[in-house]
């Protein structure tokens, strides 16, 4: 069963999520950690560039002794919430096992080498497999459901990842805090992005909803929509 995904981002008022690039400069991470909080996710995911900014190792061996089944690992279940992490090639180097508390846990694809899998293996850090070669995102909320029982996701980026989400028709909720900053100028992430192979796909949504709100300080604003998506349509229609 999918979980239900509600992605949680902070934006300059044009759309911009670098906050170095705003102006005038302000921070926004209390105000982040705090509807974070608010909207308690058993589970918050990040793309593969975001998940490396959280990493203190370095990539592992690149060999390995023991072979490893292509099949979810577990260093730690019955966690309040984990921290989740799309790494389809293996690239992340963790040197810790968890984020703020959370147990990390990887998203790969069965084409990571098993010398990954003895580092992750070794850190304490858990993995699972959505896919031979590339991710399946549809898929990889399943198994989340499925052996951890998460039913709440909060995807938090980066954009890539968000996008790659909103077009696989999974995003119910959009939770934006918009920011009284202006970014302005171009080559700077967005909320929902895509490389230039993906640009021509469109995301299957047919109606956005305000659901509320909320004034925050320092002028910016929480703006919660409800998603609706072609397929969950379809499915209402049948």
């Amino acid at each position: 069963m999918k979980p239900h995904v509600i992605c949680l981002m902070a934006s300059s008022v044009d759309g911009r999520t670098l906050h170095s690039r705003w102006r005038p400069k302000g921070s926004t991470a209390d105000l982040f950690e705090r509807v974070h909080d608010e909207l308690a996710g058993d589970a918050w995911l990040v793309g593969r560039v975001t998940g490396q900014e959280f990493a203190k190792g370095r990539p592992y061996p690149p060999s390995a002794n023991e072979t490893f089944p292509r099949e979810p690992w577990f260093a730690r279940r019955e966690a309040k919430a984990y921290g989740v992490v799309l790494d389809a090639h293996g690239k992340i180097g963790w040197g810790r096992s968890d984020i703020g508390g959370d147990p990390i846990v990887v998203v790969l694809s069965e084409a990571v080498s098993d010398a990954h899998l003895t580092g992750l293996r070794g850190e304490g850090v858990s993995y699972i497999f959505a896919g031979k070669s590339e991710l399946d995102l549809a898929l990889a909320l399943d198994i989340l459901n499925r052996e951890l029982g998460v039913k709440r996701l909060l995807l938090e980026g980066g954009g890539g990842a968000n996008g790659a989400f909103l077009r696989a028709g999974l995003v119910d909720e959009l939770n934006l805090i918009l920011c009284p900053a202006v970014d302005g100028a171009k080559g700077a992430p967005s909320v929902f992005d895509s490389t230039d192979a993906e640009g021509d796909r469109r995301a299957p949504v047919t109606a956005m909803t305000l659901e509320s709100s909320r004034a925050l300080e320092g002028g910016a604003m929480l703006l919660r929509y409800a998603i609706q998506n072609a397929n969950i349509q379809a499915a209402a229609d049948r």
